[in-house]
C-alpha cells in the first residue's frame, strides 16, 4: 500500500493521459452496452461513427458528409511502421545510454521531463526491465506489421480519421511511457473468401474477439516485467482492457446479427464472463 501511495503522489502528465484514455473508453463501453437511445439521433450516429471501424461499421446508416472522415482500414499498417521506426529508435538510444554511458538527446530529455515530471535517466538499477519492455513492444509491432502486410484481409473496410490519428499517437506515447518508468522501480496464406464467416477453433470457441483478449494478456505479461507494481503501466493495461472490451462487444454484436447460427455460448471478450 505504501509503495502504491508513493506512485500516486508522483502523478505525472503521462499518468493523466492514460487515466483519461481509460475513462473515455470505460464511459464509451458503458454507453454502448447500457444506454439505448434513438438510433436516428445525430448524437447516436456520431458516437457510433467514432467507436466503430471495419466490419462493424459497414451497416451503420450515417450522413454522406461523415464519409469524408473515413480512411482505409488497411492504413492500420501505418501504426506499426511508425511503431517499429519510433520505438526501435528509442531502444537504440536507450542501449547507448545503458552500455555507453551517453545521455539522451536534449529534445528527448526535455520531452521525458515534461511527460514524467522527473529527470529521465538516473541510475536506478532497472535498466534491464525497461530495455526488455521496449524489446517486447518492438517485437509486438513487428508481428502486427507482418500480419497487416501479409495475413490480414482488409477488403474495403474503413476507420475514422480520429481513430487513425489516435493510433499513430498511441504507439509514440507507449514507447515514451516505457522510458518514463526508467526512474521507477489454408496454410498457404491464400484468401479463401472476401466475405465474413463464423470463425472456429482455439480461443474462437470461447470468445468473439480472441485477438483483443490475447493483446490484453500480452500487456498484462509486460506489466510483470515491472514487478506488477508500476502504477503508470497499470493505467495502460486498464486502457487496453476498456478499449478492447468495447471493440470485442462491437465484433460480437456483428457476428450475432449476421449469423443466426452463431454459437450461443460464446462471450464477447472474456470466456464465461463477458
Amino acid at each position: 500500500m505504501q509503495l502504491m501511495e508513493w506512485h500516486v503522489s508522483n502523478f505525472s502528465i503521462v499518468n493523466a493521459v492514460w487515466l483519461f484514455f481509460c475513462l473515455v473508453f470505460f464511459i464509451s463501453l458503458n454507453i454502448h452496452v447500457f444506454i439505448k437511445g434513438p438510433t436516428n439521433s445525430i448524437l447516436h450516429i456520431l458516437f457510433q461513427d467514432f467507436i466503430r471501424y471495419g466490419k462493424t461499421k459497414k451497416d451503420l446508416q450515417r450522413p454522406k458528409r461523415l464519409y469524408s472522415f473515413d480512411v482505409p482500414k488497411r492504413w492500420f499498417s501505418h501504426f506499426y511502421v511508425i511503431s517499429v521506426i519510433w520505438n526501435g529508435m528509442l531502444l537504440w538510444l536507450l542501449l547507448h545510454v545503458v552500455f555507453s554511458g551517453e545521455q539522451f538527446p536534449r529534445w528527448l530529455q526535455t520531452l521525458l521531463y515534461v511527460l514524467c515530471q522527473h529527470p529521465p535517466m538516473d541510475k536506478s538499477g532497472d535498466e534491464v526491465s525497461v530495455v526488455l519492455m521496449l524489446v517486447l513492444l518492438l517485437l509486438q509491432s513487428i508481428r502486427r506489421l507482418i500480419e497487416c502486410l501479409f495475413i490480414s484481409v482488409f477488403s474495403n473496410g474503413v476507420i475514422h480519421l480520429v481513430q487513425y490519428c489516435f493510433g499513430v499517437c498511441y504507439y509514440i506515447l507507449l514507447g515514451l511511457t516505457i522510458l518514463c518508468q526508467k526512474t521507477f522501480t489454408e496454410n498457404k496464406g491464400e484468401v479463401v473468401t472476401w466475405s465474413h464467416s463464423i470463425p472456429y477453433g482455439d480461443w474462437f470457441e470461447h470468445v468473439s474477439g480472441p485477438n483483443y483478449l490475447a493483446e490484453l494478456v500480452i500487456y498484462l505479461g509486460m506489466g510483470l516485467v515491472f514487478g506488477g507494481l508500476n502504477f503508470t503501466w497499470w493505467l495502460v493495461v486498464m486502457y487496453v482492457l476498456f478499449s478492447h472490451a468495447l471493440e470485442a462487444v462491437l465484433c460480437h454484436e456483428f457476428y450475432v446479427k449476421k449469423f443466426e447460427s452463431y454459437p450461443k455460448h460464446r462471450k464477447a471478450f472474456i470466456p464465461l464472463i463477458f
